[in-house]
């Protein structure tokens, strides 16, 4: 076996590490050769010529503003979003939608340590990411009468740490047959001037995680789209696991795919500002497509239009609707999504002490199949009803905003239910409230199911 790898190496320009495996002992060099023989030596061969020892200058793209389908403002707006939500709930009750939860990552940055699924956000209940969203794909499957396939996908570093807590809490009541987990691809980290690929350890690779993107070569290398093609489901819904205000199958924005015919469609809500770290929704070169706040010139992400508002205002909340063909191209290369590089200080066994960026990781992001997709849509939703993501320890985006969020929420709709509830003065609910989504997925749900002598006097939990 070692002979064929280190020869496969060779063939990929990797001369550096096959002379390494070549110098070890029996045992350390077959645990690596095994490695080595699960990567794709050819798409690694690609990316270190195009990406390391011999980039190719691009030229600046050409960014224009995107074609949004906007937030209800008007009746005919009202009516068009109600005929997606029917289309949507209609997809529901037929069975051809499932959803994948991207859930790959771990609460470090929030000192977490362990997958970000697990940390509890409930603001009454501390009920986890994963049983909020459990609790949603379970809800959606009582009222539509729907199987409604829930698949997660996980990382090498999470996989088993999340495998055993959702076995421990018995997948919050899902059918253990209905819920599938599956890996997200690894990639070699490379050394960032030769593109030699790096070693953690003498008998182990150094490896990064494939980027989201790589979420349809993963469910191709799983068998998953095969699957779905078999039961009928031609309807993708793909969300994070950092967001509970998500809505797993949202009818309307499913519906709003439909209608638009789109093969790939994207969920946005408005930036509160230009220096919002949220990537945009705009045209490239002609094409739909993702700018990240990094990418995107300061003079294009300040520029407001004839209305004081920002010409790209459409942040992407990482919520995508795909056609289960278009996902099959993807996934098996007929559709190639670009791969980006990223610098990196790695500690490895070929450079044990790195002063500053040594090395180099590869990663493809979702978003970039926008641009191969024959036609998408870009649907607003609410903010407030939609985006809360927890990413950071404090500030933006944190665990207390989050929680803010969900509070928030929670108290418009038992408002719009004809409940009072008391406010400080800052406007906030006096008490935290929380209402879980196998009770209510939407205002609408709770007219007629609320006790009409309700009092908010304290923590208050409408669960199931």
């Amino acid at each position: 076996m070692s002979e064929a790898v280190t020869g496969a190496l060779e063939a990929a320009g990797q001369e550096r590490l096959a002379a390494s495996i070549r110098a070890l002992p029996a045992v350390p060099r077959d645990a690596i050769c095994r490695q080595v023989a699960s990567l794709d030596l050819t798409l690694v061969a690609r990316l270190v010529d195009e990406l390391v020892r011999a980039p190719v200058p691009t030229r600046p793209p050409v960014i224009g503003p995107a074609e949004v389908d906007h937030r209800p403002s008007d009746a005919a707006g009202v009516s068009r979003r109600r005929m997606a939500f029917e289309a949507g709930e209609q997809a529901l009750r037929e069975g051809r939608v499932a959803v994948v939860l991207l859930a790959g990552g771990q609460g470090t940055r929030l000192g977490f340590p362990h997958p970000k699924g697990m940390l509890p956000i409930g603001p009454v209940s501390d009920a986890t990411l994963f049983e909020v969203h459990a609790a949603g794909v379970g809800a959606t499957r009582r009222r539509y009468g729907s199987d409604l396939p829930l698949y997660l996908m996980t990382s090498h570093v999470n996989d088993a740490e999340t495998k055993d807590f959702l076995a421990r809490h018995m997948l919050f009541g899902l059918q253990p047959e209905s819920v599938t987990t599956f890996i997200q691809g690894m990639l070699p980290v490379v050394d960032h001037l030769t593109g030699d690929i790096l070693r953690s350890a003498p008998d182990r690779l150094a490896l990064s995680p494939d980027g989201h993107g790589g979420i349809f070569r993963a469910m191709g290398h799983a068998a998953i789209l095969g699957d779905l093609e078999e039961r009928g489901i031609d309807i993708i819904m793909t969300f994070q696991v950092d967001n509970p205000l998500m809505r797993p199958a949202d009818p309307e924005f499913i519906g709003a795919h439909l209608l638009a015919r789109a093969e790939m469609s994207t969920l946005v809500v408005a930036k509160t500002a230009a220096e919002e770290r949220m990537g945009v929704m705009a045209t490239v070169d002609g094409r739909t497509a993702l700018v990240e706040y990094t990418d995107l010139p300061p003079d294009l992400g300040g520029a407001l239009d004839d209305d004081g508002g920002l010409v790209y205002w459409a942040g992407s909340t990482g919520v995508h609707c795909l056609d289960r063909a278009f996902a099959t191209r993807l996934a098996t290369g007929r559709a190639a999504l670009p791969f980006h590089r990223s610098g990196k200080r790695v500690v490895a066994v070929d450079d044990p002490a790195p002063v500053g960026t040594n090395a180099v990781t590869f990663e493809a992001f979702m978003f970039d199949a926008l641009p191969l997709a024959v036609r998408t849509a870009t649907v607003e939703m609410a903010r407030e009803e939609r985006f809360a993501p927890v990413k950071n320890a404090e500030g933006p985006d944190s665990i207390a905003t989050c929680t803010a969020a969900m509070v928030a929420r929670a108290a418009r709709w038992l408002e719009q239910a004809g409940v009072a509830v008391p406010r400080a003065d800052d406007g906030t609910s006096t008490f935290p409230i929380e209402i879980d989504p196998r009770c209510a997925q939407s205002a609408g749900d709770l007219a007629g199911r609320l006790p009409s002598d309700l009092i908010v006097d304290g923590p208050l939990l409408l669960d199931r």
